[in-house]
């Protein structure tokens, strides 16, 4: 029996918490025929299954004709797929002898003189929405976060690769967090890799580890962070910067569940769940051949969309006061809170901002405000202008004068107002930001403490992008 594929690729679960979903979580059945009659079953709802004589296999076989690493079967997006792995006596399927094939319900497989029935389950989860108003260490208590709740207290108990997608600082980090957290791995490692910010020469070295001399530099071998996250869970930020050439080796971790250090030959099991995160289109990227699909498809068993700060605003005095309970910035030396509440107009300013830096920039202008604030409680005025409104003003050119005179905004409503000094803030801000910056974008975003990406989206809005685009 020959590999065959189907015409459409294999469809993943996106889930995007904004209706009730329900996911089907793949396993499969292989019972153990002995020559007595006698069968052994096993239950599995890992993607890899491997088969052989070595006790490190999934299923351990013993039998003259069974080789150390006879085969294995692999989860392939909806199927399962037979594969032989060189072995002597060969791998067989409904009597054939085959290298690789899919397997269907009911299939017969002979690993050698050893006879096996194939058998698929499936475990149907419904999502509903979470009563409670955190999950793990993410709070919120809108529908929307509270029906992500619902989907990460389903699947966290379970192996599943999961991919978060969402806006910079819309807290895809604490998700994954939170996801190992509630996991049966909680006490084992959780292992971040930034995969943006590792240098390029050093990546593959980062995540598999090197041997001694592989490459100038290496004195000593090293592991890398998928063997230190052995047993637990790793987390890979930014995977959609991940270069094209390193992309089939990470492949071949999900499907072989084994590294190759750079420089060595010999594999190394590793047991580690992965949960990677983007703020990119991967799907998109794929069609523009910058990501792979088939590795696309192997991360996304679950795609999670965390939502931005501004489609879920009912959650922001729920944060505010997470953040003023929880944060370090907010203590004394006596472990007390110092401040310990948001005044009315305040808490309305926060409500109406639209918040492009999502909970990270939320977190960042509480922690100021907090800094600012000569009371137990933060006041309009502590917040940044761009926010309050306060201190902020229009310039109004009169018709019959060469000079702009400055007059506050008084005849507009509070929201209508706000838009037209944050723009008017942000466009004046930003022009002399990028001047004084020489138009580099890099520095200027340095200076600022945002995202570069973000401000090159705000230079963009304004039509201030040409004078910063050609310098990084």
């Amino acid at each position: 029996m020959g590999r065959t594929f189907d015409d459409e690729a294999p469809q993943t679960r996106v889930v995007e918490a904004t209706s009730l979903t329900d996911l089907r979580l793949h396993k499969c059945k292989l019972v153990v025929i002995g020559e007595d009659g006698t069968q052994t079953e096993y239950v599995f709802e890992q993607t890899v299954i491997r088969i052989g004589a070595m006790d490190e296999n999934d299923i351990v076989l013993e039998g003259d004709t069974v080789s150390r690493r006879h085969c294995e079967i692999l989860l392939d997006g909806e199927k399962y797929l037979l594969r032989d792995l060189d072995s002597t006596n060969g791998t067989f399927v409904n009597r054939v002898r085959v290298r690789e094939a899919y397997l269907v319900p009911g299939s017969a497989i002979r690993v050698g003189a050893i006879e096996m029935r194939f058998q698929t389950l499936e475990e149907r989860i419904q999502f509903e929405p979470s009563q409670r108003d955190s999950c793990g260490h993410i709070v919120g208590s809108s529908l929307r976060m509270r029906e992500i709740f619902g989907v990460i207290e389903r699947i966290a108990p379970t192996n599943t690769t999961v991919v978060l997608e969402g806006e910079t600082g819309t807290g895809k980090e604490v998700a994954a967090r939170s996801i190992h957290l509630l996991s049966e791995r909680s006490k084992m490692p959780f292992v971040v890799v930034d995969c943006g910010a590792v240098p390029e020469h050093l990546i593959e070295s980062e995540l598999f580890g090197h041997e001694r001399g592989s490459f100038t530099g290496a004195l000593a071998s090293r592991q890398g962070l998928f063997e230190l996250a052995n047993g637990g869970t790793i987390f890979l930020d930014e995977i959609g910067e991940l270069r094209l050439e390193l992309q089939p080796k990470l492949l071949r971790v999900l499907e072989q569940r084994e590294i190759r250090r750079v420089g060595g030959n010999r594999p190394i099991r590793v047991d580690v769940r992965v949960i990677a995160a983007t703020n990119r289109d991967l799907q998109k990227e794929c069609k523009e051949g910058r990501f792979r699909e088939d590795l696309f498809y192997r991360l996304s068993v679950v795609r999670l969309k965390q939502p931005a700060l501004k489609e879920r605003r009912e959650d922001i005095p729920l944060l505010t006061k997470h953040f003023l309970r929880t944060a370090k910035f907010n203590r004394t030396p006596e472990d007390r809170m110092r401040v310990r509440g948001v005044a009315r107009e305040a808490l309305d300013g926060l409500m109406n901002y639209d918040w492009p830096g999502n909970i990270r920039e939320l977190l960042n202008v509480i922690e100021r405000a907090c800094s600012l604030s000569d009371s137990d409680t933060i006041q309009l005025h502590d917040l940044p202008e761009h926010i309050s409104g306060v201190g902020i003003v229009r310039r109004r050119v009169e018709p019959d004068a060469e000079t702009r005179k400055v007059e506050p905004i008084l005849d507009r409503s509070f929201k209508v107002a706000k838009d037209e000094w944050v723009a008017q803030f942000e466009k004046e801000y930003l022009s002399s930001l990028i001047e004084r910056n020489g138009g580099n974008i890099t520095r200027a975003a340095k200076e600022a403490e945002v995202d570069r990406k973000h401000l090159r989206r705000l230079l963009k809005k304004y039509n201030l992008h040409d004078s910063g685009e050609s310098k990084s």
